[in-house]
């Protein structure tokens, strides 16, 4: 159909109705607030998952996710790995057949594994540790970065993340990290968000109180697995993040992109950190 003669055309795009919609359904909703069922909700979600995160941790059995997989899916995945690609899945926990609930918010929790060929774990171990420098690894995800404290395996360290799609979010965050070091070719760490507040007008910049602000990221668990085999290193990330609960009648609309982006993170770090543990192997030689 054509506009009639001497009159503009006003239709717009599906593609742009779409996008104005999303802006449209984000831009209301405002602040949130953590509330405590929120917290103590993600805190049992997070120990009914622990049991099956630990498992094999000291090196005996089958000690990468993917391994543990049925034969069909671990030789795909094995495949994947050797063609460089990341290998990651959502996993949902379930409780006599039921999703854990969540009130207030929404649990989001991945797993990822990246083969890196040539690598060894030192070398591996050496980049991912080095976490005054992650804001030049890792940007744009990552765009501040550095060690508050280290002692041995435990690091608390600061990171600022950025994250643009649809609506901007710039998030301070602090991290307690432990590393455990099994054997010469096993190594596992875990870290948990101490301090988490959402920044405005970066650069000229506010900081919300924590937990009142637009609940872009209210908590974060990391689970990291390295093992040193097949001529080279898998990298393992395992991530349990909590954020604000989409508003009844909006999930078709946000749904999608609210759960896309810790698995798009998750898939950038992993990427990122063959990438460059790949880059500084080259330079040394």
């Amino acid at each position: 159909m054509r506009a009639e003669a001497g009159k503009p055309d006003t239709r717009i795009p599906r593609v742009l109705v779409a996008l104005l919609a999303v802006l449209l359904a984000i831009q209301p909703l405002g602040a949130a607030d953590l509330q405590s069922k929120t917290v103590e909700a993600f805190d049992h979600y997070v120990k009914l998952s622990e049991p099956q995160i630990n498992a094999s941790l000291n090196g005996d059995g089958d000690f990468l996710w993917f391994e543990r997989l049925p034969a069909d899916r671990r030789a795909a995945a094995q495949a994947q790995l050797q063609q460089a690609k990341v290998v990651i899945e959502r996993l949902r926990p379930l409780v006599d057949g039921k999703p854990i609930p969540c009130p207030g918010g929404m649990i989001h929790h991945w797993i990822g594994t990246v083969f890196i060929p040539g690598a060894t774990l030192a070398q591996t171990l050496a980049l991912v540790q080095d976490y005054d420098h992650q804001q030049e690894v890792y940007r744009p995800d990552v765009v501040r970065s550095k060690i508050l404290r280290h002692q041995d395996g435990d690091y608390l360290v600061y990171l600022r993340f950025y994250k643009k799609k649809v609506v901007t979010s710039v998030v301070d965050t602090e991290h307690e990290i432990h590393y455990s070091i099994v054997d010469a070719s096993h190594a596992w760490s875990r870290s948990h968000t101490t301090r988490i507040q959402q920044v405005d007008n970066a650069g000229d910049e506010h900081l919300r109180p924590e937990g009142h602000d637009d609940g872009f990221l209210w908590r974060m668990n990391t689970y990291w697995r390295f093992e040193q085999k097949d001529g080279g290193t898998y990298v393992e990330c395992q991530t349990i993040s909590l954020t604000r609960d989409i508003p009844l009648g909006l999930g078709w609309l946000i749904g999608p992109y609210v759960n896309s982006v810790p698995r798009e993170s998750l898939t950038f770090t992993l990427a990122t950190t063959r990438q460059a543990v790949l880059h500084r192997q080259a330079a040394d030689q």
